[in-house]
């Protein structure tokens, strides 16, 4: 795959949809080898190489940095933690794992309330005609209704513990980090290998839906 003519809503279309639960890559990987890129083509190609091959990383690092401005305002953690949910279910993946995860757990208490749990068969309708492309339900309440309703609790949140322009300095600290790794790390081998793989994920799926 070459990187460079991957457009920045393709990469955030890949990150939506790919799992998310493998785990980080190891320090030793991570901070291996770091070198100029010599020209824009380049560090464009590298940077959304990076972005996608270390991606569990990046979440970890922007965490924890984020971690170190939670010390002064403790019940920013709350807020945090439904602002990062609210992000989480715009991933197919983990919106899907999230919701089969609670539908498991409610029933073992009450089967009858796990079924009205499970998502409906229907397609959605666009148009008057069914769509092709598969609506994303959690607890089988539509993707968006979560989404919405856990933002809206996390800016209260962050509205009480006056900790949102600390936690602000820390979100772009973060960002900046990922910015500058992603920038200068050199992808090796693997994330090639890793970028062919999940190129031929795509092509295959793309083949069995037809």
């Amino acid at each position: 795959m070459d990187w460079g003519n991957v457009t920045i809503e393709e990469l955030v279309d890949a990150l939506r949809e790919v799992d998310w639960s493998s785990p980080p890559r190891p320090m030793s990987e991570f901070f291996s080898r770091f070198t100029v890129p010599g020209s824009y083509s380049k560090w464009n190609s590298r940077l959304k190489c990076n972005l996608y091959y270390y991606r569990t990383n990046y979440f970890i690092m922007i965490v924890a940095i984020l971690g170190l401005g939670f010390l002064r305002r403790p019940l920013s953690i709350v807020a945090a933690i439904l602002t990062a949910l609210s992000i989480a279910f715009l991933n197919d993946s983990f919106a899907g794992t999230f919701s089969e995860k609670m539908i498991r757990s409610v029933r073992q208490f009450s089967p009858h309330l796990a079924v009205k749990m499970r998502p409906p068969l229907t397609r959605p309708v666009i148009r008057g005609r069914p769509s092709d492309e598969r609506a994303i339900y959690i607890c089988g309440q539509p993707r968006w209704f979560f989404v919405l309703t856990f933002s809206a609790a996390s800016f209260l949140i962050w509205y009480l513990s006056r900790g949102l322009l600390t936690v602000l300095w820390a979100f772009v600290i973060g960002h900046i980090a990922t910015l500058l790794h992603a920038s200068f790390r050199v992808p090796n081998l693997k994330a090639r290998l890793n970028t062919f793989r999940e190129e031929f994920r795509a092509v295959w799926r793309n083949y069995s839906d037809l």
